[in-house]
C-alpha cells in the first residue's frame, strides 16, 4: 500500500463525500454527474440575481475545483475521472442545477476535453434557453509558441475574480468580461522532481526533474538539474519571464507532494527573488491546482492592478481558498536571554571547597567505570557526561567562580553549571535539581529539604520514579536518610543499596534504558545511580568506594 485510497475506482466519489461532511456543499445523488453545488444556492432564488459560476474538469487536482465552491467563488464545480473532462450531460446537469435568469459563466481549463465538453454543454443550454458564457482560461507559459496553451493554477485566479463581480450583483456580461480580462494577464510555470502515480498504479518512473509540466502528468518542456530550492525557483522565475516591472499578484501552488517546510522555503526563495516591494499580495503557499501526489509547485502571476487586488482580498467562504497575504519585510525581535549570574561573588568556605573538590574528583575518576556500565545499557557515555560536569566544578573552584560559603547563592550556581557543561538530559535534571533546590536554600538552610523539593521538580518534569533504574533508585533513598536525620555514612549506605537494587530491575520506564531488552539490564547497576552512589560514599568520607 503506498497511497491511503480504498478502491481506485472510488476515488472520485468518496474524495467528494469527504468533502461534503464537512464544507456547506450538496452533491448529486447520481455517479454519472459528480456535482458539487452551494447548499445555500437555489437557481429560482440567489440565481434571479446573482449569475452562476461553474468550472471543474479531471479529478486528481483536489482541492480544485470541488475546494472552492462556496459563496464569493464557485457555485458549482463538474467532476470527471482522475485526469479525465467530465461528460457533456454532467455538465449540462450542472448548469440546470444552478443556472437562474441571471445566467451562468463557465470557466473552462484549456485543455482538449474540457473545451469540447463544456463547449457543447455551454451549446446545448443556450438552446435549452438558459443564458450562458464560458471563458477559456490558458494561462501556461511552458510553450510560448503553442497555439493552446494548457489551463494551470492560474484558473484559481480567474474563479475569484468571476466570484466577487458575481457575489457583488455584477451582470453575465460585466461577469464574463472581467473573467476574460483576468485570463489573458495570468501566466503559470511549475517543476516537478517526479512524475504522479495513478491510482491503483505503480509508481511512476518518471524521477528526473521537469521544467513546465501540465496537471496531467504530461512530460516537461525540458528536463532540468536544480541544485538548490533557491536554483528552481531562478528557474522557474527565469521561464516566466523574470518579472521585475510589478507590483504583482502571486499564487505559490505546491502540486501535491511537496513538504510544508519545501513550499515554505520556496516562497522565501520566490519572494526575495521577486522583490518584496514588487509583490503586492500572495496566495499560498497551499496545495490548490494540485497533480495528485506530483512533487514539485508552480508559481503564478498576474499584474496587481486595483480591480485585482480588491477581487483578490474580498472574503469568500469556499472551504480550500487561503486568505491571501500581503508581503513585507522580516520583522524581528531582540530575545532576552538567561544571564549568568554573577558567579562566585558570595561568601567563600574553604571547608566545603575541599569537600566539594573531593566529589567532582570522585566523579571525574569514575568516567571510564561508569562508560563501561552505560555501554551495556546505553549508549555508553554516562560517565564522559558525569565527568564533563565534574571538570567544570572543578575548574570554577580554581577560578573562584563557586561562593561555598552560601547556600542558596552555590546551588544556583551550580544549577546554571550543569544545564551548560553537561550534555543530554542529565545536565538539566541535575541543573533542575539545584535551581530548585536554591529557591528552597533561601529562606532555610536546609540541604536535605531543599534536595527533597528538587527531586519533586526532577520528577515532575523528567517522569521517572523511584524503581525506574534511573539516578532516582539512588538519589531518593540517600535524601530521604538525610532528610530523617541520619548520618552521612547512613546516607551512603542508603544510596549503595539503592543503586546495587537496579541490577535487578529488568524493566526500565524511563531514560534509555526503557529502550534496551530486559536481558540486557540483567544483573548491570544503572550508570546514573552508580554515580549518586559512589558521591555519597565520597561524601561520607569512604575514599575506598567502588
Amino acid at each position: 500500500m503506498h497511497h491511503f485510497y480504498n478502491r481506485p475506482e472510488a476515488l472520485v466519489s468518496e474524495l467528494l463525500e469527504g468533502l461534503a461532511m464537512s464544507a456547506n456543499v450538496t452533491l448529486s445523488d447520481h455517479r454519472d454527474a459528480r456535482i458539487v453545488m452551494r447548499s445555500d444556492w437555489q437557481p429560482d432564488r440567489e440565481g434571479r440575481q446573482q449569475v452562476a459560476l461553474i468550472s471543474g474538469g479531471g479529478s486528481g487536482h483536489e482541492p480544485a475545483h470541488a475546494g472552492f465552491v462556496g459563496q464569493g467563488m464557485l457555485t458549482a464545480a463538474v467532476a470527471g475521472d482522475v485526469f479525465a473532462s467530465p461528460g457533456v450531460e454532467a455538465i449540462l446537469a450542472g448548469i440546470r442545477a444552478c443556472c437562474g435568469e441571471a445566467g451562468c459563466l463557465l470557466i473552462i481549463k484549456n485543455y482538449t476535453g474540457d473545451r469540447l465538453n463544456f463547449g457543447l454543454a455551454a451549446e446545448r443550454a443556450r438552446e435549452e434557453g438558459f443564458r450562458v458564457a464560458t471563458v477559456i482560461v490558458a494561462d501556461d507559459v511552458a510553450l510560448p509558441d503553442a497555439p493552446q496553451p494548457r489551463g494551470l493554477a492560474g484558473t484559481l485566479l480567474v474563479h475569484k475574480m468571476a466570484g466577487y463581480r458575481a457575489e457583488r450583483g455584477d451582470d453575465l456580461d460585466t461577469v464574463h468580461q472581467a473573467a476574460i480580462d483576468m485570463a489573458a494577464q495570468v501566466r503559470s510555470m511549475g517543476m516537478a522532481l517526479s512524475s504522479a502515480t495513478l491510482p491503483g498504479q505503480e509508481a511512476s518512473s518518471r524521477k528526473t526533474p521537469e521544467l513546465g509540466l501540465g496537471i496531467h502528468n504530461e512530460p516537461g518542456v525540458r528536463q532540468v538539474t536544480p541544485e538548490s530550492a533557491d536554483d528552481a525557483v531562478d528557474q522557474v522565475l527565469k521561464a516566466l519571464g523574470r518579472p521585475d516591472n510589478g507590483p504583482w499578484v502571486v499564487l505559490i501552488n505546491n502540486l501535491g507532494g511537496c513538504a510544508p517546510q519545501e513550499m515554505q522555503i520556496l516562497t522565501r526563495a520566490c519572494l526575495e527573488r521577486l522583490g518584496r516591494d514588487n509583490v503586492a499580495l500572495m496566495t499560498g503557499p497551499a496545495p490548490l491546482m494540485t497533480s495528485l501526489d506530483m512533487h514539485g509547485f508552480s508559481i503564478t502571476l498576474a499584474p496587481a492592478d486595483e480591480a485585482t487586488l480588491e477581487a483578490l482580498k474580498a472574503p469568500v467562504q469556499a472551504p480550500h481558498w487561503p486568505t491571501p497575504q500581503t508581503v513585507h519585510d522580516i520583522k524581528t525581535f531582540s530575545p532576552r536571554f538567561s544571564q549568568q549570574p554573577p558567579a562566585g561573588e558570595g561568601q567563600y568556605d574553604n571547608a566545603r571547597s575541599q569537600l566539594i573538590t573531593r566529589l567532582a574528583t570522585t566523579l571525574r575518576d569514575s568516567e571510564k567505570a561508569l562508560d563501561e556500565l552505560d555501554a551495556k545499557v546505553g549508549d555508553g557515555d554516562a560517565g564522559a557526561t558525569v565527568a564533563a560536569g565534574a571538570r567544570a566544578v572543578l575548574k570554577a573552584l580554581d577560578e573562584n567562580q563557586l561562593s561555598t560559603g552560601e547556600n542558596a547563592r552555590l546551588a544556583s550556581e551550580l544549577g546554571h553549571l550543569f544545564a551548560t557543561a553537561m550534555g543530554g538530559s542529565s545536565g538539566v535534571l541535575l541543573s533542575i535539581l539545584m535551581t530548585s533546590a536554591a529557591q528552597q536554600l533561601e529562606d532555610v538552610a536546609d540541604w536535605p529539604s531543599a534536595l527533597q523539593a528538587g527531586v519533586e521538580r526532577m520528577q515532575h518534569y523528567g517522569g521517572a520514579q523511584q524503581g525506574d533504574r534511573t539516578m532516582l533508585d539512588a538519589l531518593i533513598p540517600a535524601i530521604e536518610a538525610m532528610a530523617a536525620g541520619q548520618d552521612l555514612e547512613a546516607a551512603a549506605r542508603a544510596a549503595r543499596s539503592g543503586a546495587d537494587k537496579t541490577a535487578t530491575l529488568r524493566k526500565a520506564s524511563a531514560g534509555r534504558s526503557s529502550l534496551v531488552p530486559e536481558q540486557a539490564l540483567d544483573g548491570v547497576v544503572d550508570p546514573g545511580a552508580e554515580a549518586v552512589a559512589r558521591l555519597f560514599e565520597a561524601l561520607a568520607g569512604d575514599d575506598d568506594s567502588r
